[in-house]
Formats: structure tokens, sequence, C-alpha cells
């Protein structure tokens, strides 16, 4: 990797990324936009927020910047939409596997599948993609690092479940140079609890891994290994595997009945990492970044965190505006991979429709209602709807911004997107 300017993480746990000399001969115009004509993307962020749909976008901006605001995803020049339908042979909603590796690798396939086609044969992702033309390449998740999203840029399984040989694909085959996020219990074997004890109440956040010990695997094959905020800011390595919970880096759970969400590393900050160390690759690179609290908040119809896991997105997406204004060529793109639960704003009435839960009348079809919730800036309140506790198939919104993003403005399939950021990423200046 060449010499360029670096990210810095402040004591506070906020972010700055600073403007950098540039390898290429040019000035910075426009947010980051190539001049006329030049068309390729050298660095590419790819946001997912995973379950973000345009209600749950609208949520966030009204409960944090009101009426008359804007989220900084919705800043990005170019907006579109996104259809969201998997291949699967027997529902006709898509699982989160799917639907990334619909953006991954421009296929779409069955419901639980990791970049492998309907006949589980393996699909080039973008990540290695990227590889191929010599680009750094990163993943940044507030979920398991080998959850479905992430995996799918990084990983083939015929089955999202199989994340141990995830963990053993990424150290020994795609390496992204950047691994964070959560998901210990997966790398390390019975009976190592690793440097996360598992919660008493959570069976689940017990060490399982299938294959040995991956982190010392990932360490022999030259990962720098970090466990903390601290050791993440302190690390110069241009190699780095961060795992931060057993699990999610979070709690999901319906409200009051122990939901957090409060990330040992915050997601902006796991971000401004990985582009200060993706970004001293003189070939560009290609990062992913997830917020997956979206989606899991949702599935519990949970909209204070829901909202909360929005803005955490956002502010990393006004971490990666400040980057691309300053890194000639960053294309920024913000999709959602499906929508969850449901969501709808409504007006605060106590005749509204939801009823009453916990008294449920026999003529009134009943949904579980949360808020109310205030519009900053004002007094009006909104109240949010639920309708699922699953996965809907409505479609998702789309905002990018610089080189070809006008070309994402439009009506899609998540395929499209794939095959207009590959053909970016591989044009030439």
């Amino acid at each position: 990797m060449g010499t360029r300017g670096r990210a810095l993480v402040g004591a506070a746990g906020t972010a700055a990324v600073l403007a950098v000399g540039l390898t290429t001969a040019g000035s910075v115009t426009d947010r980051g936009y190539p001049g006329h004509g030049e068309q390729r993307a050298r660095n590419v962020i790819l946001m997912v927020g995973d379950g973000l749909s345009i209600a749950a976008r609208d949520a966030t901006r009204l409960a944090t910047v009101g009426q008359d605001g804007q989220l900084a995803m919705d800043t990005l020049r170019y907006a579109g939409w996104t259809y969201t339908d998997s291949a699967d042979p027997e529902d006709a909603v898509t699982d989160s596997a799917a639907a990334a590796t619909a953006f991954a690798t421009g296929v779409r396939t069955y419901n639980g599948a990791v970049s492998v086609d309907l006949d589980g044969n393996p699909v080039t992702t973008l990540l290695e993609r990227a590889k191929a033309l010599r680009k750094a390449t990163g993943l940044v998740t507030t979920s398991q690092v080998t959850d479905a999203t992430p995996a799918a840029f990084g990983a083939h399984v015929p089955n999202r479940s199989d994340q141990s040989e995830i963990a053993r694909q990424y150290v020994e085959e795609t390496r992204p140079d950047v691994i964070l996020g959560g998901g210990e219990d997966w790398w390390y074997p019975v009976g190592d609890e690793g440097v996360f004890a598992p919660a008493p109440d959570d069976p689940a956040e017990i060490s399982k891994s299938t294959i040995g010990n991956l982190v010392e695997r990932a360490q022999d094959t030259g990962y720098t290994y970090v466990s903390s905020a601290e050791e993440l800011a302190a690390t110069d390595a241009d190699r780095i595997l961060g795992l931060f919970a057993n699990e999610e880096m979070f709690q999901q759970r319906p409200e009051g009945e122990g939901d957090v969400y409060d990330p040992l590393v915050p997601l902006v900050d796991m971000t401004a990492k990985a582009l200060d160390v993706l970004a001293q690759d003189r070939h560009g690179f290609f990062l992913v970044v997830e917020e997956e609290a979206i989606d899991e908040f949702a599935h519990q119809n949970n909209a204070e965190r829901t909202i909360q896991a929005g803005q955490a997105l956002d502010e990393t997406v006004a971490l990666a505006q400040e980057f691309a204004a300053h890194h000639r060529g960053t294309l920024v793109l913000v999709v959602g991979d499906h929508e969850t639960g449901g969501l709808a704003i409504e007006n605060v009435d106590p005749d509204d429709e939801s009823g009453d839960p916990e008294n449920p009348s026999p003529d009134v079809t009943q949904s579980l209602e949360d808020g109310p919730f205030t519009i900053a800036g004002s007094d009006l309140q909104f109240t949010v709807d639920w309708t699922t506790g699953g996965h809907t198939g409505a479609a998702t919104p789309l905002t990018a911004e610089g080189p070809g993003a006008e070309r994402l403005a439009r009506a899609q399939h998540a395929t499209d997107a794939h095959d207009v950021v590959a053909d970016l990423m591989q044009r030439r200046w």
C-alpha cells in the first residue's frame, strides 16, 4: 500500500476524515465527482441498512431532523429504488442472504444462499472483482462479520448458517483487508470463549466454531486481531480482524425487555478506521458497511431502537460523504436490502384500527403500534404501526453520489445495481 493521509478517531468516539493529497492528479470538485466524462469509481463505499425501507428512513428523519430537515443519506444527489424479489422457489419474500447475494453478484438466488446460484455454484462477488483489480477491500457491520450481508461479498456457501466456514473463507481465500464487527463465537471452538464471556441468560452466545480456532488462523495468515475500541484505534496494521461482541453488537429485544443499542465500537468509528486503512491503497478500494440493527429491531417491532440504528447509519453516511469530498472518484451508495416489519408512520389516534393489544376486540384487526414519537423541532407527534415481525416484499430506496451515480437513479433490481457498480469499478480514467 502506498502512503496516504489518515482518518482520525477522536477521544470522544466521533470520527473525522481529513483532506489528503491525491495520488491521481486533479482537483476535487462537487463532493468528489471526477471531471467531465470521467466515469470510473476508484473507490466504492456500499452502505447497507439491513431492513431499511423508505418508511424507516422517514421515521428516522422525522424523529431526528424534523419535517424541514434531511438525513445525510437523503442529500446524496441521485435517488432510485430496488426490487427485492429473490428467486426462491417457495417464498415470495427475500431473506437477507439472497438479497445481499443479488447486490454482491448480480444473480438472484434462493433464500439462505450466500453468493451461490440456484444450483449451488459459487458466483463472483463485487469484493472479488475489486481484488482482481488490485483494490483493497473491507467489510464492516454491527452484526456478526459472518452474517448474511457481509458474507455475501466475501464467501460462498449454500446455507448462511455455516458461519465458521464463512470465516475460514475470509482468512484463507477472499482475504478482505479489513473485517470489523461482531460474531466472535463463530471464530472460537467449543470451550474457548475468547474475549467475550457469554451472557448467562443467552445460550446462543457460546463459542461454536466447527473448524478450530479461526482467530489464530487469521493471525497466522497475517491479520492483526483486535477486540476493543482502544486496540482498534491504536493499530497501524494494514490487515485487521476486529471482533467486538459474541454475536450482534446490540441486544435485539422488544422495548423494555433488555433491548440495547450501544455497540462497543460505534459503526461510524469502525468505518472511519476502515477508510483510514483502505485509502492507503493506490488502486483504490471497495468497502461494504452494514447497519444490521435496523432489521433486527424491526423484527422485534421496536421502533425506538430501529430509529436509533437508523441514526447510527446516517452518521456513518455523513462520514462517507466527507471522505468522498476529499478523495476523487469515490462512489457512495446507500441501499436497503429488503423491508422489515411493514413499518407505517401514522397520526396519534386512540381510535386507530390497531386497538388495544391487551384487550383485543373480536371486530378489529389487531396490529402493534409504537410511540408516540415527537417530530424534531415541532409539537407534532407520530406513531409507528407494524404489520409483521418478518420481512415484506416492498421495494427499498437507493441513494447515491459519485462517478456514474446517475445510472442508479431509476427503478431497478438489486442485480442491476450490482451491474452498474461492477462496470464503474472496471472503467479506466
